[in-house]
């Protein structure tokens, strides 16, 4: 699921067709790695979005962008401002059929002489990168990613340095025209499998177009150089012409292909995909639209997995402390068991002190409160009477007493804890916007895991939705994202006689089923079960322990942290959750 050459060259010409000739009247820059041009053209405005994202670098007009754009402007933003804001685009295309755009931008300098800068945008993974150039003379004027002779000896990204492409691969241009031998030639001179052959011997082609045409073809993908026949050669490059044939008369097909049976986006791209043909297909005229639907929570899921790193690493290590700890705990509370011991020894040696001298190191005594009054040797300490020894015996058994008491306590501490912990390591885990991400943080300044720049220690009001699910019975389902979204549902939404759920003894989400003065059905508890299971810590375990109850049975103590309570007279129910009863049951959100 890439950004392939041939996604590139319909994204050109649906800029070519939408942009070209408009004016630059404003950018703004939301993040470090990402440039926003607002466009007028045709009376028409548009969001062109610039991406250099390690993860998800694009190129596309965006109808659906809410990122916030920060109060003051990045430098690289305000550069941009003084160079194109203002200005008209006058050319638009792909460098090669690599997976560059270049956009060229005519506007007035500050000696209101027109001039021509270059924005080329590198569609290369973790090597993306967004770069201004001088048009006349490729000078580079700054770059999104600056990128020293540090970070790499072969291409050196800088202000006043000579934007140099980045080095050509060995590889033929498919757009060209390229024969029936030439194609088996190339094909043959790989050693590997056959979808293999066609992106490595051909540019811009990513696995999934050699997988299509293989498909197109009637022809096993995974067929070896010495397994594929020359009739097999010839269908192969029969396809691979007429689908390059449709690259160049700028025919497409953009889609998204979909499996609504687990909720889940499988590929996109600009031509149709006919190997996946059982399953379920989004199209759309524009491949904006297309890279947009796919790209807008996968964007958003992997931004907060990087701004969620430093939180994740800080209660990882914390977890890991505590995990020890409770494990020094266990060992003093199994060496506390032994108190007893010690009372027998104190009174055994003042039952015998009659026969105990002062000086001696140990004795052997009958142990009288042995079944079979074995005997038993006691040591002592020569310096102390035989009186001293005893009373030294039971001050120990009455610490590891006392102690055990403590330990045990202490434990149940380190346990609640421990719980704390998980339960805020999978709300980061289920976070679906950085507003969720915010309140976990808020959250962990109020109860003292990081400071808090906020003087005040109460829950605000909540800013962000449960998930919410319908019952095949039409009952509502409610789930917490997080531990404020837990409270809020369990504390303030839920009534008496709604049914509230959450996995035995494992860290998960409240659930609530509303109940609506209704008895609840066989088959909406085990939905609410299955939800509850799903979003645990044992999602992906089968056989999964569900408390359930009614809300009026459940209590949270005063002083426990968020999300934390407690309950009584439940009943257990063990399901194995899936992808595809979650997906029936979500509500579609607007």
């Amino acid at each position: 699921m890439a950004l392939d050459g041939l996604v590139i060259h319909s994204i050109v010409n649906e800029l070519q067709s939408k942009i070209l000739g408009g004016k630059i009247d404003k950018v703004y820059q939301p993040e470090n790695d990402e440039v926003v041009l607002h466009i007028r053209n045709n009376k028409e405005n548009f969001k062109l979005v610039l991406s250099a994202s390690a993860s998800n670098p694009r190129v596309y007009l965006a109808k659906d962008y809410k990122k916030e754009n920060p109060i003051n402007a990045p430098m690289f933003c305000m550069l941009f401002r003084k160079h194109i804001q203002g200005g008209n685009i006058v050319n638009i295309s792909q460098v090669g059929f690599e997976r560059i755009v270049k956009i060229s931008v005519e506007s007035l300098d500050e000696l209101k002489e027109k001039t021509t800068k270059d924005i080329y945008i590198e569609i290369m993974g973790r090597h993306s990168n967004i770069i201004l150039t001088h048009s006349n003379d490729n000078k580079i004027i700054d770059s999104a990613k600056r990128i020293p002779p540090s970070i790499s000896r072969v291409r050196q990204i800088l202000p006043g340095m000579t934007y140099n492409l980045p080095p050509a691969q060995d590889k033929l241009n498919p757009l060209d025209d390229i024969s029936e031998d030439e194609f088996i030639k190339e094909l043959e001179s790989f050693d590997g499998n056959l979808y293999k052959s066609i992106y490595s011997r051909f540019l811009g082609i990513s696995p999934v177009i050699s997988k299509e045409i293989c498909h197109r073809a009637n022809i096993n993908e995974n067929l070896s150089t010495s397994e594929y026949s020359f009739d097999d050669l010839r269908s192969l490059y029969k396809e691979f012409k007429g689908l390059f044939k449709d690259m160049k008369n700028n025919i497409y097909s953009p889609c998204v292909v979909v499996d609504e049976s687990v909720d889940k986006i499988i590929d996109f791209s600009c031509v149709d995909l006919t190997m996946f043909k059982d399953l379920s297909f989004v199209k759309n005229d524009s491949m904006s639209y297309i890279i947009e639907y796919y790209y807008k929570t996968k964007d958003i899921k992997d931004r907060i997995h990087q701004r969620s790193s430093d939180l994740r690493k800080s209660i990882s290590i914390k977890l890991d402390r505590l995990y020890n700890k409770l494990k020094k705990q266990n060992e003093e509370l199994i060496a506390s068991e032994n108190a007893d011991i010690y009372k027998i020894y104190g009174e055994l040696i003042t039952s015998y002190i009659y026969m105990i001298e002062k000086g001696i190191e140990s004795v052997e005594v009958q142990n009288f409160y042995d079944p079979e009054y074995k005997t038993i040797k006691i040591k002592l300490n020569k310096n102390l009477t035989p009186s001293e020894n005893a009373q030294k015996y039971f001050k120990k058994y009455t610490k590891m007493k006392t102690a055990k008491i403590e330990i045990t306590h202490q434990i149940d501490i380190t346990k609640d804890e421990i719980e704390y912990l998980e339960n805020i390591m999978l709300s980061i885990e289920n976070c679906e916007n950085l507003a969720e991400l915010l309140d976990i943080r808020e959250e962990l300044g109020r109860v003292g895991y990081l400071k808090s720049s906020s003087k005040n220690k109460k829950e605000t009001k909540l800013t962000t939705k449960p998930h919410e699910f319908l019952s095949s019975d039409g009952f509502k389902i409610l789930v917490g994202k997080n531990n404020k979204q837990n409270d809020h549902l369990t504390l303030k939404i839920a009534s008496n006689d709604d049914i509230w759920m959450h996995t035995k003894n494992i860290p998960g989400s409240h659930v609530i089923i509303k109940s609506d003065s209704k008895d609840i059905p066989e088959t909406t508890l085990y939905e609410g079960a299955m939800l509850a299971a799903y979003f645990s810590k044992s999602k992906m375990s089968a056989q999964v322990p569900v408390d359930y109850t009614k809300k009026k049975n459940v209590k949270k103590p005063n002083g426990a942290k968020p999300g934390m309570v407690i309950y009584e007279t439940n009943n257990t129910m063990y399901v194995t959750p899936t992808d595809e009863l979650v997906a029936k049951l979500r509500i579609k959100e607007n």
